[in-house]
């Protein structure tokens, strides 16, 4: 029975028309975790310097490539990277098409192993979908206790030293971006009505991407501020840079859709 459900759980993922980062290119993690021998903060998949390589691309000594996955300037994965090596959040700031997202779902899968404890920003995002909600029917027959209270993504990262991710952080009405700031400063999630509180265990940071340039923004305050460091991603540098970006994509999209590959023409 075992087996029977570990291969029809395998099936449905292969079968999904898109994969999570951590199972679309779970070989090529495997590998970097295998071959990397380099200190590694706690509750880290892999050392800083591989999650750099898995981002960027390279070749381990074993032969297998691992595919880019930003293409862009080095620098800035490796600054991101280090940021959240440390207590700092990290905020992923362009306009749109710079690869916020897709940067910060593969940070998250590099480092933690899951990409999916998010949070999707919006004008009605409420403060229970950052800190924790209620089950009402426990809450009613039992009164107000842990096993009660429904936890958000960060409160799940947080109890198991993960990565956290939120989108479109500026999307977020502006009262509700500043429950992050006792998540970010003092690293726990007090829990009044019970008179407890969540501490984050190593390992714990969070991810925010932004959008400055649409409307309908919400500026963060200076104090929120001052608990990311901040990443500006640009737009392709090059027309070069941007033909592998899409060469790449279209790639993705070929083996997600099943579709072969056909090299392009040749030029005349």
């Amino acid at each position: 029975m075992t087996s029977s459900t570990g291969s029809h759980a395998t099936g449905r993922k292969a079968a999904q028309l898109r994969q999570a980062a951590e199972d679309a290119f779970a070989e090529e993690i495997a590998a970097l975790c295998r071959a990397d021998d380099r200190p590694r903060p706690p509750n880290w998949r892999m050392s800083p310097q591989a999650v750099v390589t898995y981002l960027m691309g390279g070749r381990l000594d074993s032969g297998l490539a691992i595919t880019p996955k930003y293409i862009g300037d080095r620098r800035l994965m490796e600054v991101a990277v280090a940021t959240l090596a440390t207590d700092r959040a990290l905020l992923l700031l362009g306009v749109p098409g710079t690869a916020k997202s897709w940067v910060s779902e593969h940070l998250a899968a590099a480092i933690c192993g899951t990409s999916r404890l998010i949070v999707q920003g919006t004008a009605g995002t409420s403060e229970e979908a950052i800190r924790y909600g209620w089950n009402y029917a426990l809450l009613l027959a039992k009164g107000p206790s842990r096993e009660a209270v429904v936890g958000s993504p960060i409160m799940r990262a947080m109890d198991e030293g993960r990565i956290a991710r939120v989108e479109e952080l500026t999307r977020i009405p502006s009262e509700t971006q500043d429950s992050f700031i006792t998540i970010l400063s003092e690293k726990t999630l007090p829990i009044p009505e019970l008179n407890e509180e969540v501490p984050a265990q190593k390992g714990f940071n969070l991810i925010a991407t932004a959008n400055n340039r649409d409307g309908g923004v919400n500026e963060l305050s200076s104090a929120l501020k001052r608990r990311f460091n901040t990443v500006v991603l640009p737009p392709p540098a090059t027309i070069e840079a941007e033909i592998a970006i899409v060469e790449s994509r279209v790639a993705s999209l070929g083996r997600a859709f099943e579709i072969p590959a056909e090299p392009p023409g040749a030029e005349q």
